[in-house]
């Protein structure tokens, strides 16, 4: 049964996936948006990480609905390892992993910014199969499949490369979310042709390099439901991907810090390299 699913997902047979995510969101996420009551919002580790009802019933009906479609599957999901850390560990393990973020940029949802999107992926032994990002505010469903390509709204994107000697614009890691050692490592982006500037959703900034809209990225921190359904979109839109030690990123984690996602190879080695040089803490 899983062998046979994950076969027909990579073969292109991503509707059941599509329509799951639709529900959910249509049911959980829509009808909330600029309809939150004061009580309906938690901040979790402080005023700048925030969940809502709508974060934890979206998270709940997907999860019912992915292990549905694929029995045998375990979801990592950011509001049930919130509660359970440990269930984090199902990354490394043999089930097929569905890696679910609710709704990613949650300060959006809650200040009325159509700006954020729910973001699943498919994992299996640690390798990435097929994602989905899906921008309800803004009409926008992305998918990926690997060795089938990225589509946004059924019409296949790439990613391209940036003009030569353009000023390269690049999304970081938002203030607000980084330490000392986060801000420090990222000081190396601040040099001539390169414009850093705060991410918004994660996921839907790695839309837009998919979509040849954004240079890179460069993020200090590597929660899974963040990065998964994106770094999976940017590689078959035809970008690429590094930590700042020049290994592949890993979605169950260990990685050196920051990493980079990017429009092509070249600006994922500029980018790492400049991360590379930033100077060092007292």
């Amino acid at each position: 049964m899983i062998e046979s699913f994950l076969e027909h997902v990579l073969d292109g047979g991503t509707t059941e996936v599509e329509e799951a995510v639709r529900k959910a969101v249509a049911e959980e996420v829509m009808p909330r948006f600029r309809q939150l009551a004061d009580h309906e919002i938690v901040e979790k580790k402080g005023p700048y990480d925030l969940v809502t009802v709508a974060d934890r019933a979206a998270e709940e009906h997907l999860t019912r609905a992915l292990t549905a479609l694929l029995p045998g599957s375990v979801v990592v999901g950011e509001e049930a390892v919130h509660a359970d850390p440990g269930l984090y560990d199902a990354l490394r393990g043999d089930a097929p992993v569905w890696i679910v973020d609710p709704v990613d940029g949650t300060r959006q949802f809650v200040h009325g910014d159509p700006a954020f999107c729910t973001l699943v992926a498919l994992a299996h032994h640690g390798e990435l199969l097929a994602s989905w990002t899906f921008a309800p505010a803004l009409g926008e469903l992305a998918v990926a499949v690997r060795g089938r390509g990225a589509v946004l709204n059924g019409t296949r994107i790439r990613s391209g490369s940036p003009a030569p000697g353009a000023v390269l614009e690049v999304a970081t890691s938002h203030p607000d979310y980084s330490t000392p050692e986060q801000k420090r490592a990222l000081l190396g982006l601040v040099t001539e042709g390169v414009r850093p500037r705060p991410c918004g959703s994660a996921g839907l900034e790695y839309l837009s390099i998919a979509r040849g809209a954004l240079d890179a990225t460069a993020f200090g921190w590597e929660y899974a439901w963040d990065h998964a359904a994106g770094l999976l979109l940017v590689a078959e839109a035809g970008g690429a991907q590094t930590t700042v030690a020049g290994e592949p990123f890993r979605i169950a984690g260990g990685n050196a810090l920051p990493f980079t996602a990017a429009r092509d190879a070249a600006t994922a080695e500029r980018v790492r390299a400049l991360l590379a040089a930033a100077p060092a803490g007292d």
